[in-house]
């Protein structure tokens, strides 16, 4: 099933870091550390600082794609105080040893991501410029939907019960 085109898409850039690991293992640690609002000019995979346990790398540009259908989430997301990008990165198995999957506002679409169990997800800060945009998208498009408790009929137990057989129609009358 596709999804429906975005109403509107947001330009980010994503900064990752790569950090020495504590393990016999496993070289370095990577994880996303920041949604950058826009797409700046220089080349994906740069070097951004570089100290002697960690270094801090632009990753590359992403879209947040924002759904008429997903303003509940993302006002969730706008109310919960701290308001989050979900970041998905996925090892390429080369160099560069991630590729960036998706940048999304939507809560559950960034969990359901994690459920491969091969891609980094993380949630990171949404820059100002980003929320603002999203709160704008919210407030046009969303709709309220009201929710209701069915009510339920009471199960008749003589009408559960079990029937004896009809003697009537074993006997042909």
């Amino acid at each position: 099933m596709s999804r429906a085109v975005p109403l509107v898409r947001i330009p980010v850039g994503v900064v990752v870091e790569r950090r020495k690991a504590k393990s016999e293992w496993v070289d370095f640690v990577w994880r996303v550390v920041a949604v950058l609002p826009g797409v700046p000019e220089m080349s994906p995979w740069s070097v951004l600082e570089q100290g002697a346990e960690a270094m801090a790398i632009y990753a590359g540009a992403a879209e947040v794609a924002l759904h008429r259908s997903d303003t509940a989430r993302y006002h969730d997301n706008l109310a919960s105080g701290a308001p989050s990008l979900w970041v998905v990165l996925r090892p390429t198995e080369v160099d560069p040893p991630y590729a960036i999957v998706a940048v999304t506002a939507d809560p559950g679409e960034g969990e359901g991501y994690t459920a491969a169990g091969s891609d980094l997800v993380e949630a990171v800060m949404m820059p100002a410029s980003v929320r603002e945009v999203v709160a704008a998208f919210v407030a046009e498009h969303h709709v309220e939907q009201v929710s209701f408790k069915r009510v339920r009929t009471r199960a008749d137990p003589d009408a559960l019960a079990r029937r004896a057989p009809d003697t009537a129609k074993d006997h042909g009358e």
